[in-house]
């Protein structure tokens, strides 16, 4: 068969093909129906993982609509997003902020009541090294291209800590939201699919994704914006926001 056949011919099986789409997180559901949820595995140094809180007129975005739109006039998509650390009710940071290598609020090593401050608390953060997660007690003099602190960890040196909220029967249930870095090239962002107590949800990461240390995110606005799961949670009252964006 001479060349050019042959090259139309290969073409048109190509073309015949089904088309992957490349998504910027890898999104799949995990665990049982019981305890299901979903995990989103970034690759930090191949994908643009920020960190986004202040729009127009240091107005909060407060939500993944406002968020993709000031994306899009920007000639920018938005490919992934989850709410990160907690915040005050005038959606100013608890704690730690840092994006696009500026801090924007500083480390918070107080103490006071609410999840925030239950001991340990963490930061996750990227840096030159890759991605990380660590106690707040641990987090010194480090330069991030992004952070966030909330708190409680979740899993700290290996272990589910042994405070009040993580009792196994604790009736404390709430969709939930978390994150941790198994290796210094991969985020991974988990949203439960159903109420979980933080004894669940921390045993998910400990020995469903054999994360050493991951922290908590939320449990009363926890939200995706996953087009992979064609999932765009609508949340309207969102603080710090992760997102992947091309």
């Amino acid at each position: 068969m001479r060349t050019g056949l042959w090259l139309t011919v290969l073409t048109g099986l190509l073309a015949a093909l089904p088309v992957r789409v490349a998504w910027a997180a890898d999104c799949a559901r995990s665990g049982s129906d019981q305890a299901a949820f979903v995990v989103c595995r970034v690759n930090v140094r191949a994908e643009k993982l920020r960190l986004f809180h202040l729009g127009p007129g240091n107005k909060p975005f407060r939500s993944f609509a406002a968020l993709r739109a000031e994306l899009q006039r920007s000639g920018e998509t938005l490919a992934f997003a989850m709410n990160a650390g907690m915040f005050h009710a005038d959606f100013r940071p608890v704690g730690l902020l840092v994006s696009d290598g500026t801090e924007r609020a500083p480390i918070n090593r107080g103490e006071g009541h609410g999840n925030f401050f239950l001991q340990p608390n963490g930061v996750f953060m990227v840096d030159e090294q890759g991605a990380r997660v660590l106690a707040t007690y641990e987090y010194r003099n480090y330069a991030p291209r992004l952070a966030t602190q909330s708190g409680p960890m979740l899993v700290h040196r290996g272990l589910i800590p042994q405070s009040f909220p993580f009792r196994k029967d604790s009736n404390s249930r709430l969709v939930r939201n978390g994150v941790c870095a198994p290796e210094p090239g991969v985020a991974v962002f988990v949203i439960s699919e159903a109420r979980v107590n933080f004894f669940e949800f921390a045993r998910f990461f400990r020995d469903g994704l054999q994360c050493g240390e991951a922290l908590y995110l939320d449990g009363s606005i926890s939200s995706i914006y996953a087009p992979a799961l064609e999932r765009a949670d609508d949340h309207a009252s969102l603080g710090p926001m992760f997102a992947v964006t091309r």
